[in-house]
């Protein structure tokens, strides 16, 4: 699974805060970039974010001088960040759910920013798609737990963890898919095992 810090842009174009609207969309052509990110005026401070759509929204739409803007007036501040270790298909949902395209990078200090095409171009979703991943490592899981179970015994603690495990994937692959799981693989476990559910903290958990 590439990671965010794998697909990101190192060379982070930054801007103060009191620079005009003119300076941004200059470096935004000079570098050919969508968006510049707004340098924080001390470490508690943070991070903002001025994007293309700020200035057509905010400046262009409304016929407003660029040279009498700055950019602290349209900006985004505090900006969505990311996470360096955050999986890349977490950053694709962020980005869906927070509407947005592009974001810093950053863990203690600024890393980089990602951005959609980063996602479309530099990821290996095509070559790894995390569905199929997952379905691996959930039916792997599923082996093991069984094996633990019966060189443990079906109400060993150590069953019950391997089972843990199981449903944290299941749960995650649903929530990917965005579907209700109609019943886990230990539920299913506990249709040939009743007494399983013995070795497990929680209550009401077999649905037999």
């Amino acid at each position: 699974m590439m990671k965010a810090a794998e697909i990101m842009t190192k060379d982070v174009a930054t801007i103060r805060g009191a620079a005009t609207v003119v300076e941004a969309v200059r470096m935004m052509k000079e570098k050919n970039l969508r968006s510049l990110i707004v340098n924080r005026n001390h470490e508690q401070d943070a991070y903002g974010i001025v994007t293309e759509t700020d200035v057509v929204s905010k400046v262009v739409a409304f016929g407003k001088d660029p040279k009498q803007v700055r950019v602290y007036e349209i900006m985004t501040k505090p900006c969505v960040i990311v996470n360096p270790d955050l999986g890349v298909e977490y950053v694709a949902r962020l980005f869906v759910n927070v509407g947005i395209r592009q974001a810093p990078v950053i863990k203690d200090e600024l890393l980089g920013i990602v951005s959609m095409s980063d996602i479309l171009l530099r990821s290996d979703f095509i070559e790894q798609p995390k569905a199929l991943i997952l379905e691996q490592k959930i039916q792997e899981s599923i082996e093991y737990a069984r094996t633990i179970c019966t060189q443990k015994g079906p109400t060993s603690p150590e069953c019950a963890v391997a089972w843990d495990v199981v449903e944290e994937l299941q749960a995650e692959a649903a929530h990917q898919k965005v579907q209700k799981l109609e019943k886990t693989a230990f539920e299913e476990y506990c249709e040939e095992y009743p007494e399983a559910i013995s070795g497990r903290q929680y209550e009401n958990w077999c649905s037999g």
